[in-house]
């Protein structure tokens, strides 16, 4: 039997960032997370043995129902989701797109988490770009799922400073931790009627589409400033990466070099300028990058300096 005193929630996610969402959400007594809906088992590692999504895995810890549909809007998965009469779907970074049927089945909202300051940085890869573009603010925003993409209305945001040192990993880590808390500020403001879908100005809507591996590449005529904002945003993944020869040198970590270039030393962009115990010294189509972390062909990251005693780098060099 329903037990209709609490909210009843069907939660879709996948990785890491939607793990703090679904455990604040259980954790909440008055919640019932009826299901949690996450991606099938996919082959990982070099073994390609089948791991379960980190969303899978924080169910099972919660001991919660975990539904894996390869596809999500057949007859089949309707029927079961519609049979749990959600209040609810809390969708954060599912990976699949829900079709108009779908999103009818909550009997209030179905609430996405996104992790961009709407409409800005519609999309896979909100984190990415906007430290790619050196935004200096960033955010969470919950909205009324619609079929288009992260074009619903609008319900909270939630704000932060984004820091020169920001890389993609250390600000999805603290964006999902504000989603777990605006989802449940979300939830219980619509609960008790104090909070109205805004619409969104789709004039100002912008899109972060999915990275590629090849995204990664840096582009060395670029600023400083904006190849170090590069280097963090790749970081974990797809990896910030240039060629010094026939060898492919992954780039971790960077910082600017005080001063531009002047005039009394011309060099091209991706030119090694100098090399000693700051790192390497390269470069860029205005100022000078110091890469500080990076790894080779040996497939171990570490400093700069510790990489050049075991690789080191013969002068003149560039990179390409």
């Amino acid at each position: 039997m329903t037990d209709t005193s609490r909210t009843r929630i069907v939660f879709m996610g996948t990785p890491d960032f939607a793990v703090p969402p679904l455990q604040a959400l259980a954790a909440r007594t008055d919640f019932e997370i009826c299901l949690v809906v996450t991606q099938p088992d996919r082959p990982k590692g070099r073994g390609r043995k089948l791991a379960p999504p980190p969303v899978k895995k924080a169910a099972r810890a919660l001991g919660l129902d975990i539904f894996q549909p390869e596809k999500r809007n057949t007859d089949d998965a309707a029927a079961r989701l519609s049979a749990l009469a959600p209040d609810y779907f809390v969708v954060a970074a599912f990976g699949q797109i829900l079709s108009q049927r779908m999103l009818d089945i909550p009997n209030k909202y179905p609430v996405n988490i996104h992790a961009s300051l709407l409409p800005k940085y519609r999309g896979a890869a909100p984190i990415q770009a906007a430290i790619r573009n050196m935004e200096k603010m960033t955010g969470i925003t919950t909205m009324v799922m619609a079929k288009d993409l992260d074009a619903g209305d609008m319900l909270l945001q939630a704000a932060t400073p984004i820091h020169p040192e920001d890389t993609a990993q250390n600000l999805h880590d603290r964006l999902s931790a504000m989603g777990a808390d605006l989802i449940i500020t979300t939830i219980d403001q619509l609960n008790s009627n104090r909070l109205t879908p805004t619409p969104q100005d789709h004039d100002k809507a912008s899109y972060a589409p999915m990275l590629k591996k090849q995204d990664g590449c840096i582009d060395w005529a670029l600023s400083s400033r904006q190849v170090v904002a590069h280097i963090n945003a790749m970081n974990p993944w797809p990896g910030a990466f240039t060629h010094l020869g026939d060898t492919r040198l992954k780039i971790f970590a960077a910082a600017t070099e005080d001063g531009d270039i002047g005039e009394d030393t011309p060099a091209l962009p991706g030119t090694v300028c100098a090399l000693d115990d700051q790192g390497i010294h390269v470069a860029a189509g205005k100022g000078r990058v110091i890469i500080q972390e990076i790894m080779g062909t040996s497939g171990k990251r570490m400093a700069a300096d510790a990489f050049l005693r075991g690789h080191p780098i013969d002068l003149p060099a560039r990179f390409a």
